[in-house]
């Protein structure tokens, strides 16, 4: 392989899981903040009635809030080098939580709507990403710690 293209695949590399912390960032927190400031529109769309109960919408918005720090940590880290193994940490525990529960949810109360199966398979797919993201990471910065280490 050539010096160019080694460079290239290094550079693609480094570069993946701060574009994947945008991106998963980015939607956490558009998910997050319909959550918390439309969430009868936001699970209308799925199918759900929320109805008026103060109490249940307390509930329901709780979670968005979450949603929206998670999203700004993973956000930080796609920028700060210092904090990104623990975005992708944080992005492949929250991102798998959500579809392993989801799972666990299809096989106790049976299956949901089309669009809550494919939310599903999207959160899986992003926390697998992220998962062995993490992995590759590590091993990255672990291999460039022991090249700077011998020149």
């Amino acid at each position: 392989m050539s010096n160019h293209r080694v460079l290239e695949v290094r550079t693609m590399k480094r570069l993946w899981p701060h574009f994947l912390l945008v991106v998963s960032g980015a939607l956490l927190f558009v998910i997050g903040a319909a959550v918390l400031s439309t969430p009868r529109v936001f699970f209308a769309a799925n199918g759900v009635a929320l109805g008026h109960d103060p109490s249940l919408l307390s509930e329901i918005r709780a979670p968005g809030g979450l949603l929206i720090g998670c999203a700004i940590v993973m956000l930080l880290g796609a920028f700060r080098s210092a904090i990104t193994r623990q975005a992708l940490f944080l992005a492949a525990l929250v991102y798998g939580s959500y579809g392993v529960s989801r799972l666990v949810g299809m096989a106790i109360d049976g299956m949901p709507s089309a669009s809550l199966v494919a939310a599903t398979a999207m959160e899986l797919i992003v926390g697998v990403l992220c998962a062995v993201s993490l992995t590759s990471f590590r091993a990255a910065s672990d291999e460039s710690a022991t090249l700077d280490a011998t020149a």
